[in-house]
């Protein structure tokens, strides 16, 4: 069980690393948040843009926290929401005219659903934002990523899966009968698309999830998923690749919230086993970035260099799949 007490200031203190490795889910847990806290306050003490890898993955694993036993960082919350409404309000009227930001479809995804995350009300900006979903891309079936910083921003399923929720969860009355068509047709695309590794295989049981696909088309995409677990548990962003705790903490999640895996079962186990045997004493998970750098190197508050915000991310995944193997559990 889960009795962890997080103080309530925006930047938690990040205690001296452990000498031993965590043994079990809720000691994994507790060593990673408090990282995760400093890498979102990090940013945006720093940037006034919205980072995917710093803030919407750490979002990820305290909503994943709540009704858990653990005492939430409420400030924290509600100040990275803040950060991020700023950031959308700023560029409103880019979001309006379907013209979007840096990053595009992906960052404009990710950025409201750190909004849903934080339980942000929906207002004209997030409106504008599904305005944006409805206007972009208006010839494909599809929303395709135009960057290419693996592995959370070079897959088409990605974005895919992004703005239908968004358009789920923000479009007003006035965009329903616009959304609902772009929903429709990309449902058709996922259902036809061919997944060639675990990012792409994870968004599109989310992209069949939240689109409304039939349960026998959800269950074959889980299967297919589920297919591609190592023997030791974990799961690799490429086939050629070994497990690493970001695709495995990402599969994990899929599985679970879009394919009905239960916590209990054998699979999700060894891949919750992986994660708290991959985890580094400082409470981190370490990834090798496979993105070119193209902005100015800062330091977040996170470890591990110019590896940090591919870590970050996959802390945050891991650190949300290791709560969710909990969830029976208060």
């Amino acid at each position: 069980m889960f009795t962890i007490l997080l103080a309530t200031a925006t930047a938690l203190p990040v205690a001296p690393a452990p000498r031993s490795k965590a043994e079990t889910a809720a000691q994994a847990v507790s060593r990673s948040l408090p990282l995760l806290a400093a890498a979102a306050s990090g940013h945006a003490e720093q940037k006034t843009c919205f980072a995917c890898h710093n803030q919407v993955f750490p979002m990820m694993a305290f909503a994943a926290a709540k009704g858990r036993d653990l005492d939430l960082p409420k400030t924290l919350l509600k100040e990275q929401a803040e950060h991020v409404a700023t950031f959308i309000a700023s560029n409103r009227e880019k979001f309006r005219k379907g013209e979007g930001t840096g990053g595009q479809v992906d960052t404009a995804g990710y950025a409201m659903l750190a909004l849903e995350l934080a339980e942000h009300p929906a207002d004209e900006n997030t409106a504008a934002v599904v305005e944006y979903f409805l206007k972009t891309q208006p010839d494909r079936d599809h929303w395709r990523t135009v960057s290419h910083r693996p592995p959370s921003e070079a897959s088409d399923f990605t974005p895919t899966y992004l703005a239908m929720r968004a358009i789920r969860k923000w479009g007003t009355k006035d965009q329903a009968e616009r959304g609902a068509k772009r929903i429709d047709s990309a449902r058709g695309w996922l259902l036809k698309a061919t997944p060639k590794d675990t990012e792409d295989r994870v968004f599109r049981l989310l992209g069949l999830k939240e689109g409304g696909a039939e349960a026998a088309a959800i269950a074959a995409a889980a299967d297919d998923l589920l297919r591609t677990q190592r023997s030791n548990g974990g799961w690799s962003q490429l086939p050629d690749m070994e497990p690493d705790a970001y695709a495995t903490a990402t599969a994990l999640v899929a599985l679970h919230r879009a394919g009905g895996l239960a916590v209990s079962a054998p699979a999700f186990s060894r891949g919750i086993a992986f994660l708290v045997r991959t985890q580094r004493t400082d409470g981190s998970w370490h990834i090798v970035s496979r993105s070119k750098p193209f902005q100015p190197y800062y330091e977040s508050g996170f470890p591990h260099g110019k590896d940090q915000f591919i870590s970050a991310a996959a802390s945050g995944w891991a650190t949300t799949a290791l709560i969710l193997s909990e969830g029976s559990k208060r």
